[in-house]
């Protein structure tokens, strides 16, 4: 490479600027317009539910044992006849993620058993309150869709927890309650 004159130095080291001033602007207009993230990004967390509305979370806490940052907090309890929340003999009572300490390496969704936790698109969860960034289960279970019955409820006549998991049950019966309409959010 040839040696620049020492008294030209100080304009080569202009040369990225002059180089890049006429090039094409790439400007992001986020938040009006969202750009879709890669089809395996790693964002929020979303506690799955089944098709009849139970939750898919067992409470055995594998996932908290499985994040190497200790963000995920998880309590079980025992379902009861009168308040089933889960086709298993346990649920999750207290679910939390604290994204504050989340490195989003999707540790805790490959421990998953039942495949409750899985991880989202969603990128947007900056806040100026810490406390906001601890996402209670409220703020992580799935939305309702239409057809599912909110829990707690019975499981569906005549299936016991392996229907579940084998994905055989794929509505609600009558006999487990109103099903939800999203359109009333009821």
């Amino acid at each position: 490479m040839p040696r620049v004159p020492r008294f030209l130095e100080p304009l080569a080291g202009f040369g990225v600027t002059f180089a890049t001033m006429f090039r094409k602007k790439h400007t992001e207009q986020y938040p009006e317009e969202k750009v879709p993230t890669a089809p395996r990004y790693h964002g929020r967390h979303q506690l799955n539910r089944y098709a009849d509305g139970l939750e898919k979370c067992i409470g055995c806490e594998l996932c908290a044992w499985a994040c190497p940052a200790d963000a995920i907090y998880v309590e079980g309890a025992d379902n009861t006849a009168e308040e089933r929340y889960s086709p298993g003999e346990r649920y999750g009572r207290i679910y939390q993620i604290n994204y504050l300490r989340c490195i989003g390496c999707a540790l805790c969704v490959e421990a998953c058993p039942t495949r409750a936790l899985t991880m989202t698109g969603d990128y947007e969860m900056a806040d100026d309150n810490r406390a906001d960034l601890i996402y209670e289960k409220q703020d992580l279970l799935a939305p309702m869709l239409a057809g599912m019955v909110p829990a707690p409820h019975d499981m569906f006549p005549g299936a016991d927890h392996a229907d579940y998991y084998r994905g055989e049950i794929t509505h609600a019966a009558p006999e487990q309650g109103e099903p939800y309409d999203p359109a009333t959010g009821s």
